[in-house]
């Protein structure tokens, strides 16, 4: 089984695989007569094929125990898929790259209390995956006709481990 590490999410060493969802970066500006801070464009929602349409839905999340047995990548061909937790408390988040045999080698990142990710469409990615305890997420994903979920399971598995849990 071949072992893995998580490393911190940041916008940098996540940019090849989705967005960042979180209050950091330079494009913000005051609203609501300077009561409010506004976060813009943080990423982009995509919905195509049959009756598409852009969804925004709820999961509370099962945390997994670790070290973390990923043996399965699922991926959404007609739609990007965002998770932002609604509590400040982080989650591990697992994507590959695309290769002509499926998903490439996985990498793992764990982000910061109050960051979400965004992936586009077509990024293999592993499943939910809360840290610790159980935990609500704001999903925007893509709904609409035609079968918008792929999985792939790996021949050999992978473990996935905390960063500080790999001493």
């Amino acid at each position: 089984m071949s072992r893995i590490v998580a490393r911190p999410l940041t916008r940098e060493n996540f940019a090849e695989f989705g967005d960042v969802i979180d209050m950091g970066g330079d494009n913000h500006y005051p609203i609501n007569g300077g009561k409010a801070e506004r976060y813009h464009d943080l990423a982009t929602a995509e919905a195509q094929g049959p009756n598409a349409r852009v969804l925004i839905s709820m999961v509370r999340g099962t945390p997994y125990d670790f070290p973390l047995k990923l043996t399965m990548v699922e991926r959404h061909p007609f739609g990007s898929q965002a998770f932002i937790p609604l509590s400040p408390r982080p989650f591990l988040v697992v994507v590959c790259h695309d290769s002509d045999e499926g998903p490439g080698e996985p990498h793992a990142f764990i982000t910061t209390p109050g960051q979400g990710v965004n992936y586009p469409r077509n990024r293999w990615h592993g499943v939910l995956t809360p840290i610790g305890e159980a935990q609500d997420f704001l999903v925007v994903d893509r709904g609409g006709d035609g079968t918008n979920l792929e999985e792939c399971h790996f021949s050999h598995g992978y473990e996935i481990d905390l960063p500080d849990r790999s001493q």
